[in-house]
């Protein structure tokens, strides 16, 4: 198993240090602490004209010992309303659901975690959850509602993206 967490950890930091040399438009990701390379802080910013464009959103990347074998969790710590995001804030989407058959038959092998993601590749996919909600598999089922309480929804978006805003 050390081998396994030294791996995983050298991989982190090179993914760190590529991220730090080359930053990506619409987030930004660094340690919670220096001391664990398995915990990350990243902050997105909600996507250009879509309901959340201009909102601050605060995540943790929890990283299991075995990555890139196995997905890291990513939480919201800020509020957040979507479809695809538990009340807790835990991020559900394709990819972060560990490798292999989905046991449910909801989605093909291929759409789940696969060893070649990264932290930039993760975060991308979470913006671009932001940009399409996926309601068909809803994580959060009364905002999965949004197609038919769309009033609702908007007003209920904008004010997490004026809260967002306040907190910077």
């Amino acid at each position: 198993m050390a081998a396994t967490t030294s791996q995983a950890s050298l991989l982190l930091q090179k993914q760190l240090r590529d991220l730090a040399k080359h930053p990506v438009d619409g987030f930004s990701a660094g340690l919670v602490d220096d001391s664990n390379v398995f915990e990350w802080q990243v902050t997105i910013i909600g996507p250009p004209d879509t309901l959340y464009d201009g909102g601050y959103f605060n995540a943790i990347m929890s990283f299991p010992e075995n990555y890139p074998n196995s997905p890291p969790s990513v939480r919201f710590t800020s509020e957040m309303w979507h479809p695809n995001v538990y009340s807790d804030g835990l991020v559900c989407i394709s990819i972060l659901h560990p490798p292999g058959e989905d046991p449910s038959g909801y989605e093909l092998a291929s759409e789940r975690w696969t060893p070649v993601h990264t932290v930039e590749s993760i975060v991308l996919s979470i913006i671009s959850m932001l940009s399409s909600p996926n309601d068909e598999s809803a994580a959060n089922i009364e905002a999965a509602e949004w197609r038919d309480k769309r009033e609702d929804f908007k007003k209920r978006v904008r004010r997490i993206v004026r809260k967002s805003q306040e907190m910077l």
